[in-house]
C-alpha cells in the first residue's frame, strides 16, 4: 500500500506553513492537524485530496468511532473524535479555496466531518479537574527528605508551586529575576517564560 501521495504532501506542507504564519499557531496545533491528516489518508489508501467526497468523511467518521486507543485498548474518547474531525474540517474548508481544488471540493462537504449535537456535547463538556487540598500539599511539603541539594530543590519546587499556582511549563522556564519576594510575587514574562497564550502577567503568592 502506497504511504504517501506526492501532490497531498505538497499541499500539506503549504496548510501548515498557513497555520504556522497566517493563523500563529502553535507547534503543537500543528502537530494535532498532521496527526488528524495521516489518519485520514490512512483510511483512504492515499487517495488524492482532489479526489474527496463528502462520503469518504462520513465512512472515515465511522471507522473512527471504532477506533480503539493503543494504550487502553478502549474505543477513542469523544473529546479525541471531535478534536480530530474538526481538524479535518479546517483543512478541507482552506482546501476547497486553494488554485486547482476550487472546482473539485465542495466548501460544504466539510461539514460531513461534523459529529452529532449530542456527541459534540459529551466531546466539549467542561469537567472538573480533581486537586489536592491545601492540606494535604502542606503534609507532602512537610514530610519530604531534605538531606541533599536535589532533595531541598524539590521540596522548593512544591512549596513555589502551591505559593504562585504557576503551570509547569511556566515554572521550568522561570528564572530568579521574575521572583519579587518585596512585592510576593512573581512576573511571568512572556518573553522568557512560556506561559498560556503566550501572555505577561503577574501572580501574587497565595496566602499560605
Amino acid at each position: 500500500m502506497t504511504k504517501y501521495n506526492t501532490e497531498n504532501e505538497r499541499i500539506k506542507r503549504k496548510y501548515f506553513a498557513y497555520l504556522k504564519e497566517a493563523m500563529r499557531n502553535s507547534e503543537a496545533t500543528i502537530d494535532a492537524a498532521a496527526k488528524a491528516l495521516a489518519r485520514f489518508e490512512y483510511h483512504t489508501k492515499h487517495k488524492a485530496f482532489k479526489a474527496f467526497h463528502y462520503e469518504q468523511a462520513i465512512a472515515f467518521k465511522k471507522q473512527l468511532a471504532e477506533q480503539k486507543a493503543q494504550q487502553s485498548g478502549e474505543k477513542l474518547s469523544k473529546a479525541t473524535l471531535h478534536a480530530t474531525l474538526t481538524q479535518l474540517k479546517r483543512f478541507f474548508q482552506w482546501l476547497a479555496w486553494q488554485p486547482g481544488y476550487k472546482s473539485r471540493i465542495q466548501y460544504s462537504d466539510a461539514e460531513y466531518f461534523n459529529l452529532s449535537d449530542k456527541d459534540t456535547r459529551i466531546a466539549t463538556a467542561q469537567r472538573e479537574q480533581k486537586t489536592p487540598t491545601l492540606e494535604q500539599i502542606r503534609h507532602v511539603v512537610m514530610t519530604m527528605q531534605v538531606s541533599t541539594d536535589i532533595e531541598r530543590r524539590n521540596r522548593a519546587l512544591i512549596a513555589f508551586t502551591l505559593l504562585t499556582g504557576a503551570r509547569d511549563s511556566a515554572i521550568s522556564s522561570l528564572k530568579l529575576k521574575h521572583v519579587d519576594l518585596i512585592e510576593n510575587c512573581v512576573y511571568q514574562d512572556a518573553r522568557e517564560v512560556s506561559t498560556k497564550f503566550s501572555k505577561s502577567f503577574n501572580t501574587f503568592f497565595f496566602p499560605v
